[in-house]
């Protein structure tokens, strides 16, 4: 490019920076401002958002999960837990359901009261690490060693509670499986195969007293390689997986795990995916570096915003408020050297 003399500074600047902005993708909507909390956390494993209150776990190394504002304030601890992992809220978030795989159970803490109204023994060497809900059937995706994974199922509507191991009968998985239900449909659970490549899904119907069928999976590398997290929008007809390649979030029908129905570009190395209560947001993150973490777009793919976090985003860590303003992330510095961050992301309507 040739430049005369006389051309101001200024106006070399201002072109460059328009030729920089015409290379480069912008989101449609500039990124309202977020905040962003120090936890008592060095690791994060899993946020949920119960409305009025948010709670982030420490995972296997720690003992605590921080219980914040709606507006990130931390506000209290749920302390000396075993490795406190993935969260899940019951349907009415009365009920928060805490996985704790360094000690083979699973605790149910009352959201209000924070007292622990129950504990589940699910037997020794299970490590159970992900939580789905169906109704009365709380599922958990457990596995301490390789291939030793599988699934079980604790039936809430029994008095006591009753406990079922092995129930993924027709495949092996590599690990804990990563487990999902659908909020709007009792009859569907989704489990990922983590810590493979390529990776693979499974999807189960449910049937009479929680039998699990024969499940239906994708076709070799469809899915792409090292999972690290699935959703299903809350009528159960899309399932979506985060894994470290492709660098997109897929979207498959429930009913056919063949080809992608949509696709979300987020960047190298996308490890999160959650969808809003309603399904109308599309929330997913990535840990490319010196690029944007977190990304909301529609169902269709059209991008509503993007967000950078300064720091590395825990797998699985997005949790949408209830009412869809918001999104939690959780991140956490990788040198160990800060404390973990909460970050509360404003998300435009539209």
């Amino acid at each position: 490019m040739h430049i005369r003399k006389g051309t101001t500074l200024a106006a070399l600047a201002a072109l460059t920076a328009g030729l920089l902005t015409a290379a480069l993708p912008t989101p449609a909507q500039a990124a309202p401002a977020q905040t962003a909390t120090p936890l008592p956390l060095t690791t994060v494993a899993d946020v949920v958002s119960a409305g009025d209150r948010v709670f982030v776990s420490g995972g296997r190394s720690s003992t605590d999960i921080v219980v914040a504002s709606a507006t990130g304030a931390v506000v209290g601890t749920l302390s000396g837990l075993p490795g406190p992992s993935d969260l899940l809220l019951s349907a009415d978030r009365q009920t928060l359901y805490v996985a704790l795989p360094t000690a083979n159970a699973i605790a149910a803490f009352d959201t209000g009261s924070l007292a622990e109204s129950a504990r589940y023994d699910t037997g020794a060497g299970e490590c159970p690490s992900s939580l789905a809900l169906t109704g009365r059937y709380l599922w958990f995706g457990y596995g301490c060693d390789q291939w030793g994974g599988n699934i079980g199922r604790i039936d809430l509507g029994r008095q006591p509670a009753r406990v079922t191991t092995g129930m993924a009968t027709s495949q092996d998985f590599y690990d804990a499986p990563l487990l999902t239900a659908a909020s709007q449909n009792r009859a569907v659970l989704l489990a990922g195969q983590p810590s493979l490549s390529p990776a693979s899904v499974y999807a189960y119907d449910i049937g009479t007293g929680g039998v699990l069928s024969a499940p239906r999976t994708n076709e070799w590398t469809v899915v792409g390689s090292n999972l690290r997290d699935v959703a299903l929008d809350p009528t159960g007809t899309t399932l979506y997986t985060a894994a470290g390649s492709p660098y997109s979030v897929q979207a498959f029908p429930f009913a056919d795990i063949t080809i992608p129905s949509a696709t979300y570009p987020t960047g190298p190395y996308p490890i999160a995916v959650e969808l809003s209560r309603d399904g109308t947001k599309v929330a997913a993150g990535a840990n490319a570096s010196y690029d944007p973490d977190v990304f909301v777009f529609r169902p269709d793919g059209t991008e509503l915003v993007r967000f950078e976090l300064g720091n590395e985003l825990s797998p699985g860590a997005l949790a949408w408020s209830p009412n869809g303003a918001r999104v939690y992330a959780a991140s956490y510095d990788w040198t160990g050297r800060n404390p973990a961050t909460l970050h509360v992301l404003p998300v435009p309507a539209g």
